[in-house]
């Protein structure tokens, strides 16, 4: 069993070719972009490398990690400040709107990052998350189970999630498609060879909390049974399969 005491992962460590795995998605986006409505001004907290922010709003973002910062230009974003989301450097309701794309999980105090969030926020909050109660639909569960149980001790529960962000929600199930641009895991549900390759694997940050030595058993095994054939045998129709839904969440929460 494997012990995470703290979720957060140190992408200054590893994170230097980030971007270059983890982009925008303009399919996903567009649910984004459509649940931010009419707000003009948009803070993303955990902003990474700067997927998921629109480019038709004004937009701060906070991001802890000096080598994600660093990335932003290359994918010409604004600049984000360093902070935390458990405490934020602005005034009650002072954005429209904010969002929190995939970082939840880093969170050593998700409710306290939460509360500050809707503290500064006039609008509706966007939390692109993953269900750990969903994580079994997706065939990787198969291969690396412990990778899976990681996933799961670090995300949320929704229902712990809309608890504390409270007010009117709405939670959408975020169709992936098979050639997603957003490297996360399921994201190459129908191009399992993703997995062979270590930059893949770097910027998936479950990886990071996994011995290298059970990696190393995982990464053989898949690739032992790509080229028997047996996992195409088994699994081989997502390879054609237009999109997947899986465990990916868009949750919505609007003040009442």
């Amino acid at each position: 069993m494997i012990e995470i005491t703290n979720p957060a992962f140190n992408y200054d460590k590893t994170g230097q070719r980030y971007s270059t795995i983890r982009q925008t998605d303009n399919r996903i986006s567009s649910y984004v972009h459509n649940t931010l409505g009419v707000a003009k001004t948009v803070l993303n907290i955990g902003a990474g490398a700067g997927s998921y922010e629109p480019k038709d709003r004004y937009v701060i973002a906070i991001e802890p990690s000096k080598v994600m910062r660093a990335q932003r230009a290359v994918t010409n974003k604004v600049p984000a400040i360093h902070g935390f989301a458990d405490h934020l450097p602005f005034d009650d309701d002072a954005f429209d709107a904010a969002m929190a794309m995939v970082t939840v999980h880093h969170w050593p105090d998700i409710k306290a990052g939460l509360e500050e969030i809707r503290r500064v926020t006039k609008g509706q909050i966007l939390v692109l998350t993953f269900d750990p109660d969903a994580l079994d639909e997706f065939w990787n569960v198969n291969y690396f189970p412990e990778l899976i149980e990681i996933e799961r001790k670090r995300y949320p529960a929704i229902a712990y999630l809309t608890e504390v962000l409270g007010g009117e929600i709405e939670i959408q199930k975020i169709p992936i498609p098979l050639d997603c641009k957003d490297g996360f895991q399921e994201a190459f549900y129908g191009r399992p060879e993703a997995f062979l390759e270590k930059e893949v694997r770097a910027a998936q940050s479950a990886w990071g909390f996994l011995p290298g030595e059970i990696e190393k058993q995982y990464v053989q095994s898949l690739e032992e049974e790509l080229k028997s054939g047996e996992w195409d045998r088994k699994y081989g129709h997502y390879r054609t399969q237009s999109t997947f839904t899986g465990a990916l969440r868009l949750i919505v929460a609007k003040p009442e």
